[in-house]
């Protein structure tokens, strides 16, 4: 059992080539990074802005108003996951430690950092549904009558994180692996 642990698992966890503790340590910073960045947007949200609660438009298409996301992405499955936000919030936790194991064995510094930037904003929106049962979502772009769900800061790391991931999988040479 002790070998288990001792060797087999780091080697699980970190692939045959193990990071070295600077690369474990950037993209834990910038998971950091990225969930303290949502966090303090939602409070400041929350506690200055929308105190009261009311739509500001800022834009002929831009609104910060204030809505809760107790569903998955777009507000999806709401009716099964509202009463059960501690089973979504362990589900995103359990998806969250899948992506940090990913970025602990990528080669690329590129493929790390999206993977990191959607594990930071995904433990935001977890953070969310812990504390209040639902994501703060505040960014409300529009035009006419027609409205983008609502979305906050986590939203664009993860969709970021997520470009850049997709462009290290399509663009020769980002995927190489840095010595």
């Amino acid at each position: 059992m002790e070998s288990l642990i001792d060797d087999m698992l780091p080697e699980m966890i970190f692939g045959d080539r193990r990071r070295n503790k600077s690369t474990a340590l950037s993209l834990m910073l910038v998971v950091a990074t990225v969930t303290v960045t949502d966090q303090a947007t939602k409070w400041f949200i929350l506690t200055e802005v929308m105190n009261p609660p009311r739509i500001i438009p800022i834009t002929p298409f831009f609104n910060l108003v204030l809505t809760f996301n107790k569903g998955v992405s777009f507000g999806m499955f709401q009716d099964f996951f509202a009463p059960r936000p501690g089973f979504l919030a362990l589900i995103g936790l359990a998806i969250v430690a899948v992506l940090v194991a990913w970025a602990l064995r990528a080669q690329s510094k590129y493929e790390r950092l999206g993977l990191a930037m959607i594990s930071g904003g995904a433990l935001g929106n977890i953070i969310d549904r812990w504390r209040q049962g639902a994501v703060t979502d505040f960014l409300d772009f529009y035009w006419q009558d027609l409205h983008w769900p609502t979305f906050n800061a986590a939203d664009i790391f993860i969709f970021a994180g997520t470009a850049v991931l997709f462009t290290t999988a399509v663009v020769p040479g980002l995927k190489i692996s840095e010595h």
